[in-house]
């Protein structure tokens, strides 16, 4: 039987659940044929030389019949109305799918598959999977071909949502200002479960003792990927080289560090945040507030772990300058009297003896001010700063406490340690007036050295009689001179 002619094959086809359209290319076959007839063999680049000629098929072939829901699908009336607009239907990047069509027919084949986009006549755009097939008996001809068309938009705008929800995600964590890390933790997890089936209840005590275990769960870290910021933060050129160069990013310290991760996760908790200082690939430190957290639906093996570094340098730094101003005097650096005062009590209550105090006053500051200025004035106190900074080493320390007044708190200094502290300050003043010429650098000193059971306040006071005599003998001296 020619084609879909007996009553039942009618009926099936017009209640098909799918498009169904019947269609003569008997015309494209005789095409075909001239084509051939003039010399060509690979109808693809025929076809590609000119795109008119995919066309000039497209318009020889013949709709016969389609079924009820081919009507539906395309919101035509009746087959007229429907091949009156296949212009409206057939269009954008339609052609070039043909022209694949075509080719599978020129090449004796009798069954074609493609994937494109139709619209309705309303101009819905409908995603079609057409399966094309030349019915038994007319392989010569092509004056019946089958084309079965299903509808599969729903699958399509899924699969299209699917891939910009992804390239969304992956555009937020490519294009995030902070550090991201997707690493894998399946084989810690697994290294950890081991642990516990062995009986082990204090993790912490455990690592403790085994400290190599913390070493090989960090060698375990699969690091499956990073986006750009982490490559701008620790100045890596591209993933290769910041992958193979982890051990200078994550030294030191961090040891310890993750050994507080593991046992936050021992302990069942997924989510973490620390501050901790990583290193950048040319040895500068990064201080970041790291977060980890494993993602969800991963939480049974820990193989999508995500960790958030985020830059804290600044901050740091200036967190470290905030505290430097809270214990340094800023125009000598040396520490202020709050750190004086803190310092002497810590050592008060230490018992530490003995303690030496030296209180040393700028001589000729008043003067150096009222006539040349106080820049000059400045100038003479961080000179002054130079020398007593560098006179003392920890646990000593030395201190500006007034407008021209110093200290020297020498912890386990006897009186002998006191007055070769002494003669260094002379000396280092003597040598700071070579290289600052004009007004020179002149200091009243007072030295005290703890009795025993004296308190240091006591020290201190000694000390201070014994700068004040120093300094009215300086001016003394000065009068005496003019």
């Amino acid at each position: 039987m020619s084609g879909i002619e007996s009553g039942d094959d009618a009926g099936m086809f017009d209640l098909a659940p799918v498009s169904l359209w019947l269609e003569d290319f008997s015309a494209v076959r005789r095409l075909f044929d001239d084509w051939r007839a003039a010399g060509v063999t690979d109808l693809a680049a025929h076809l590609a030389a000119d795109p008119a000629r995919v066309r000039a098929c497209a318009e020889r072939i013949v709709v016969l019949k389609v079924n009820a829901r081919t009507l539906r699908l395309f919101e035509a009336a009746d087959l007229a109305e429907l091949t009156a607009n296949l212009g409206r239907i057939f269009r954008d990047d339609m052609l070039d799918r043909h022209a694949a069509e075509l080719t599978a027919l020129w090449q004796g084949r009798t069954e074609f598959l493609s994937h494109s986009v139709n619209y309705s006549l309303s101009g819905r755009r409908i995603d079609i999977q057409m399966t094309g097939r030349v019915l038994p008996g007319h392989e010569e001809s092509l004056d019946r071909v089958l084309i079965a068309i299903e509808d599969v938009t729903a699958r399509e705008t899924a699969r299209r949502e699917a891939a910009a929800s992804e390239n969304y995600a992956r555009g937020l964590f490519e294009h995030s200002p902070v550090s991201l890390w997707v690493e894998d933790f399946s084989s810690i997890k697994r290294l950890l479960d081991e642990v516990r089936e062995r009986g082990i209840e204090d993790f912490r005590v455990f690592t403790d003792v085994h400290p190599e275990f913390v070493q090989r769960c960090m060698s375990e870290i699969r690091v499956l990927d990073v986006n750009r910021q982490t490559l701008e933060m620790f100045m890596a050129p591209d993933r290769a080289t910041l992958l193979r160069r982890l051990g200078d990013v994550f030294r030191d310290d961090m040891e310890r560090t993750f050994r507080e991760q593991l046992i936050d996760l021992w302990h069942g908790k997924l989510f973490q945040q620390r501050e901790v200082v990583n290193y950048a690939l040319n040895g500068n430190p990064v201080h970041v507030l790291l977060q980890l957290s494993v993602l969800p639906g991963h939480e049974d093996d820990w193989s999508l772990v995500q960790v958030a570094l985020t830059d804290i340098t600044a901050r740091k730094k200036a967190e470290a300058y905030l505290e430097y101003l809270g214990t340094h005097d800023v125009l000598t650096k040396l520490y202020n009297r709050s750190f004086y005062t803190d310092e002497l009590n810590r050592i008060e209550r230490s018992k530490l003896r003995p303690v030496t105090v030296i209180l040393a006053d700028l001589n000729g500051l008043k003067v150096a001010n009222d006539t040349m200025g106080h820049a000059v004035g400045d100038g003479l106190l961080r000179r002054a700063g130079e020398v007593l900074g560098k006179v003392v080493e920890k646990p000593s320390c030395a201190a500006r406490i007034g407008g021209d007044e110093f200290v020297l708190l020498l912890p386990g200094v006897d009186a002998h340690g006191a007055k070769l502290v002494m003669e260094e300050v002379e000396r280092l003043t003597d040598l700071n007036n070579q290289f600052y010429p004009g007004t020179r650098l002149s200091l009243a000193m007072g030295v005290a050295t703890s009795l025993p059971d004296e308190r240091l306040e006591d020290v201190v006071r000694r000390a201070d009689a014994a700068m004040y005599e120093a300094k009215r003998d300086f001016y003394g001296d000065l009068a005496q001179e003019a």
